[in-house]
């Protein structure tokens, strides 16, 4: 066994870093793919649906039960297996042969980022020096973030200059990380170890303040998921180019990877507590105006870039405040809230969707902020974090 030093301990987030990167860059490639999809399968809107479905469940809805079963055993190994089956399956799913194929590709590679963002997290919150964990998870969850919105520009590249068939290629950069992260030995990391010296922990269904935080992160997730659903829509409506929809939305993600490298950080100097308590309350105003505005201006493009950092800084401060919850089960609730919260926003943009069908799209955007409101009170009633039972460095590679 051997402890990771503090320099090595940055080499493995790098790694990880890394890893997320493209496990989100694969992940964004269906929005991109799918009206070239539905044009070589001759989809109906309903399909298409139900396939966006299907890779919104495998791919966020399952992560905090894959995190569940990581959490009773070491499967540090799927590190290995994730990236290049997500890879592999998503880039064949533009050739897939008929509708069945296509939906098992899609599934499959679903399944795999749901592995390994639990896991991976998990492994951020144990190998980094104590007291960093915050500005270390900033880090995991921005390089997830870039990757998911460099994704489209490269897909939709690919596609113009060359052609569905060249989507293969792309698979090339996950082998090469994994081939990186075989090097590393991190696939070895006996996990167990750790929780051996664990307290015993509540079960999750009985941690008031676990839930409580999903609640919170869910609401949060709300309006980040509506605005880059609906915002095309919106200015379509309004008589703008789709090229504007295309550069705010890249305003609004790349904003979020900037939020989330500073929320954590800013975590570990205030308190991951007071991070979301203060990032759901100056988000209000950015958001308010973004969605509450008649023209394009400025202070338009501003309140986005705003509204989209705030509402992505509180995710990694979330992910170690839980993980300090329940450190015994660090897989299962960073899949929560990195997985099941975002679902659940989805679910909160179902319903806006169906809102704007009576209400109109604009009004129902606006409301958008009242989930954001309502985290407020909650947040405050979860206390604050104790001190880590565990320090991160009780972490062994074999």
């Amino acid at each position: 066994m051997m402890a990771s030093s503090g320099r090595q301990s940055w080499f493995y987030l790098l790694l990880l870093t890394a890893g997320h990167f493209f496990s989100d860059f694969y992940t964004n490639f269906l929005p991109a793919l799918l009206p070239a999809v539905i044009a070589s399968q001759g989809l109906s809107l309903t399909l298409s649906g139900l396939l966006v479905m299907v890779f919104a469940v495998t791919s966020s809805m399952l992560q905090p039960v894959c995190g569940y079963f990581m959490d009773k055993g070491s499967y540090a190994w799927l590190l290995l297996v994730t990236l290049p089956v997500s890879a592999v399956f998503i880039c064949s799913s533009g050739l897939a042969s008929n509708t069945l194929y296509l939906f098992g590709t899609v599934a499959v590679s679903g399944i795999a980022a749901s592995l390994f963002h639990p896991l991976a997290s998990s492994l951020v919150g144990r190998t980094v020096v104590s007291g960093r964990q915050g500005l270390a998870m900033s880090l995991f969850v921005g390089g997830g973030n870039l990757g998911f919105a460099f994704a489209p520009f490269v897909i939709i590249y690919v596609l113009v200059h060359w052609g569905i068939g060249y989507l293969p290629w792309l698979i090339i950069p996950a082998l090469l990380l994994t081939v990186a992260l075989y090097s590393s030995g991190l696939y070895k990391t006996d996990l167990r170890v750790a929780r051996q010296r664990l307290t015993e922990d509540p079960p999750w269904y009985k941690s008031k303040n676990i839930l409580m935080l999903n609640v919170v992160m869910a609401l949060r997730s709300w309006p980040q998921v509506a605005i880059p659903t609906f915002l095309p829509v919106l200015l379509a409506g309004q008589g703008h180019p789709p090229l504007l929809a295309g550069h705010m939305l890249t305003v609004f993600l790349l904003g979020g990877a900037a939020g989330a490298l500073v929320g954590g950080y800013s975590g570990d100097k205030a308190g991951h507590k007071k991070c979301i308590l203060l990032s759901l309350i100056f988000c209000l105003p950015p958001t308010y105006y973004l969605l509450s505005a008649s023209t394009i201006n400025w202070l338009t493009w501003l309140s986005l870039a705003l509204s989209g950092a705030l509402l992505q800084s509180m995710v990694p401060s979330s992910i170690v405040w839980a993980q300090t919850i329940l450190p015994g089960n660090a897989a299962m609730v960073s899949g929560m809230m990195l997985g099941l919260t975002f679902g659940l926003g989805g679910a909160g943009t179902a319903i806006t969707g169906a809102v704007a069908d009576y209400i109109g799209l604009p009004q129902a955007l606006l409301w958008t902020v009242v989930p954001l409101i309502l985290a407020i009170p909650l947040t405050f009633g979860i206390p604050d974090e104790a001190p880590a039972r565990q320090s991160p460095q009780t972490f062994s590679v074999k």
